[in-house]
């Protein structure tokens, strides 16, 4: 038996089809009386459909998010929340969206409602990043935890399949360093494998029919899950490695971590095995890194860092930005095996 200390944070949901229609309410709730609504510039017209659903509460739009929250996004954001007198951030959209309300509900105290259309699950963390010079820096403030998040099936129907993918198992990386967190305990162990299940679950679903509501709501549902174990726990290795190689290299976020995670977690392996086995059993696989491997091929995604557009010759530099800052993880990190794992990752070789 493990002696821990758990405080849960939540924001208050909001979960259901249509869901989207209360966002006036939740701004009301909160006190607030204009709402700048944020985007990227893809979702503009999704964020203007929920500036007409604010009314007189919307303060407009600024629909300038960016993979990987720029410094510049910010400012240029910022500039936007002063000049028009927002006391409410929406964000709708994904991990992007969420991550530039985060960054500005960091040094302002602004208030945040998220509405994802995404699996990422970083709506439930108070975890938050910003990219400058080529690094993201990463770290924990309550100020960034959104007041509300809606969850609404219906925004995200129309989601690619292959983005579907990579986001949902994005969530269940979130979830997956979970169960061998140094301040892991029994609660989130639960939340850890019902949402990895919930997430993986949905997958052939939505396969066979990307506009099936309910596996849609399953996949939310395992998403906000996933997000609550990430919120509550310290990350390891699989984070530390998808901060440096998406800050650092631009590489896309989602697709990163469906790559990285079966090679972080046989990296880890041999130090958690009980971990391991939960994990492969809420993926319905034989092993934890086999199961997230297969997974994401046979669903289609791509399964190398090569293919998501790194450079072998870069894998050098990654491997020695990897270790600098020593951080938790059931494994200790040595430079040569960090190296063959990002190797690996590199050409897409399955780990067992």
């Amino acid at each position: 038996m493990n002696d821990f200390v758990f405080h849960m944070r939540m924001p208050r949901v909001v979960f259901g089809a249509g869901a989207l229609q209360h966002v006036r309410r939740e701004v009301e709730a909160i006190g607030a009386e204009r709402a700048l609504v944020l985007s990227t510039p893809g979702q503009a017209a999704l964020a203007q459909r929920v500036v007409e659903l604010l009314g007189e509460h919307a303060a407009g739009v600024f629909s300038g998010a960016a993979m990987h929250v720029p410094v510049e996004t910010v400012s240029a954001a910022e500039d936007r929340v002063q000049s028009v007198d927002a006391n409410c951030l929406i964000a709708i959209g994904g991990g992007s969206t969420t991550g530039l309300a985060k960054a500005l509900a960091l040094d302002s105290g602004i208030p945040v409602i998220a509405i994802p259309t995404t699996y990422a699950g970083s709506e439930m963390t108070t975890m938050y990043g910003l990219t400058e010079g080529g690094a993201k820096r990463t770290g924990r403030d309550a100020s960034v935890l959104p007041r509300c998040v809606i969850y609404d099936p219906e925004l995200s129907l129309g989601l690619p399949f292959p983005t579907t993918v990579v986001s949902a198992i994005n969530a269940i990386a979130h979830a997956a360093e979970g169960l061998y967190a140094p301040d892991g305990n029994p609660v989130v162990d639960l939340y850890a494998q019902e949402g990895m299940r919930r997430s993986a679950a949905a997958l052939p679903r939505l396969q066979a029919n990307p506009r099936d509501i309910e596996a849609r709501g399953d996949a939310l549902v395992g998403a906000w899950m996933c997000g609550v174990v990430m919120g509550s726990v310290t990350v390891g290795l699989h984070h530390k490695l998808c901060h440096t190689l998406g800050g650092s290299f631009g590489l896309p976020h989602a697709e990163l971590h469906t790559v990285v995670l079966p090679h972080a977690l046989a990296y880890n392996a041999p130090a958690v095995p009980e971990a391991m086995r939960k994990i492969a059993a809420a993926l319905l696989a034989p092993s934890a890194p086999g199961g997230v491997f297969d997974l994401a091929a046979r669903h289609g995604a791509a399964t190398s860092l090569r293919a998501i557009g790194m450079r072998e010759a870069d894998l050098d530099r990654a491997a020695e930005l990897a270790m600098q800052g020593q951080y938790p993880n059931p494994r200790p990190l040595e430079r040569g095996p960090l190296r063959e794992l990002l190797q690996r990752a590199w050409a897409g070789v399955r780990p067992d």
